[in-house]
């Protein structure tokens, strides 16, 4: 009886581990940040955090419903979910008291998200222009260059981006293919590979700029994207994704460009923006972005085409 009791606690213990093991470390990280605002909740006014019932969560969504997105209710309902699945205690989240709650909020409030500006072409010229007037050593501008034009060219994910290690790339005579080996919507290492063509102008090309920075930083294994020393001296240690974000609002800023609502995704909804507008259809901008369902690409085209296929255009005054 002891053996078979220590045996179902091992099982229970590898359980845990497996669910742990399911999800990537930065997603474990955000549903123990939203976990931590519910658990702060709870505490102030005396409640259970875990477990916790319905009906804690249904007022902690009311509460956070006053100056929170539909969105973000949505996602700390998952987040108090899953933290719980992972501690070995069940949460009904369909629990009518929950579903009808967050419908009532949704009336009230609205679901319309708006989500980050994309980069344009417009925007990308500005941006690479930008850097090659500033004062600033010319290798690091080139780093810059070359993964803001190699992110908005491959409509990576800003964690894609700076995963990419010298290994994945392998130039070729008509660009550039990369090997991108874990992503968010690739939690078991899949891999895809994007390929990007070399641009007539040189100047935005992200193939011809890459391929300027990799012989000017002698980068030939590991990180390809990697920081500055205070000394200016190029270490071996990668640029973090919040990186990415920083350099866009930096460089758009310095280009008299308002910097508010862009961020790191900016490069990635860019692409899927101007491939759309230039005619490209979903298949192929899916097989670039990696996206495994059409409902945000259909996004990107209907905001694309929202003045040419405006049936306004029809109308003859």
């Amino acid at each position: 009886m002891h053996e078979l009791t220590t045996n179902i606690k091992l099982l229970h213990e590898e359980t845990l581990k497996n669910l742990k093991s399911s999800k990537a470390k930065n997603t474990i990280r955000a549903y123990k940040s939203d976990f931590k605002d519910f658990a702060t909740f709870c505490i102030k006014h005396g409640l259970n955090s875990l477990p916790t019932e319905p009906k804690i969560v249904s007022l902690y969504l009311t509460h956070l419903s006053q100056n929170s997105k539909i969105s973000t209710l949505k996602r700390r309902l998952v987040s108090i979910s899953m933290i719980h699945k992972l501690k070995g205690h069940y949460l009904d989240t369909k629990h009518p008291i929950i579903i009808e709650n967050l419908m009532g909020i949704r009336r009230v409030k609205g679901s319309i998200q708006k989500g980050k500006k994309p980069i344009l072409i417009s925007h990308l010229k500005s941006i690479i222009n930008v850097i090659n007037e500033q004062k600033k050593e010319e290798i690091k501008k080139l780093r810059d260059k070359s993964m803001i034009l190699i992110g908005f060219g491959g409509g990576f994910r800003r964690t894609e981006l700076v995963s990419i290690d010298y290994e994945d790339l392998e130039f070729v005579d008509k660009g550039l293919k990369v090997t991108i080996r874990k992503s968010k919507t690739d939690q078991f290492g899949e891999g895809m590979i994007k390929g990007l063509p070399y641009f007539e102008n040189n100047i935005y090309c992200p193939v011809s700029n890459l391929r300027k920075w990799l012989e000017v930083s002698k980068i030939k294994s590991g990180p390809i994207f990697t920081r500055f020393s205070k000394g200016l001296s190029l270490t071996n240690k990668r640029l973090s994704d919040q990186s990415v974000a920083l350099l866009i609002k930096e460089y758009l800023n310095l280009a008299n460009i308002e910097n508010k609502n862009f961020s790191g995704h900016s490069l990635r909804a860019g692409f899927a923006t101007v491939a759309a507008e230039s005619g490209a259809n979903e298949r192929s901008i899916m097989a670039m972005t990696g996206h495994k369902n059409t409902q945000m690409v259909r996004r990107y085209i209907r905001e694309a085409n929202i003045f040419t296929d405006n049936a306004l255009n029809k109308v003859k005054f």
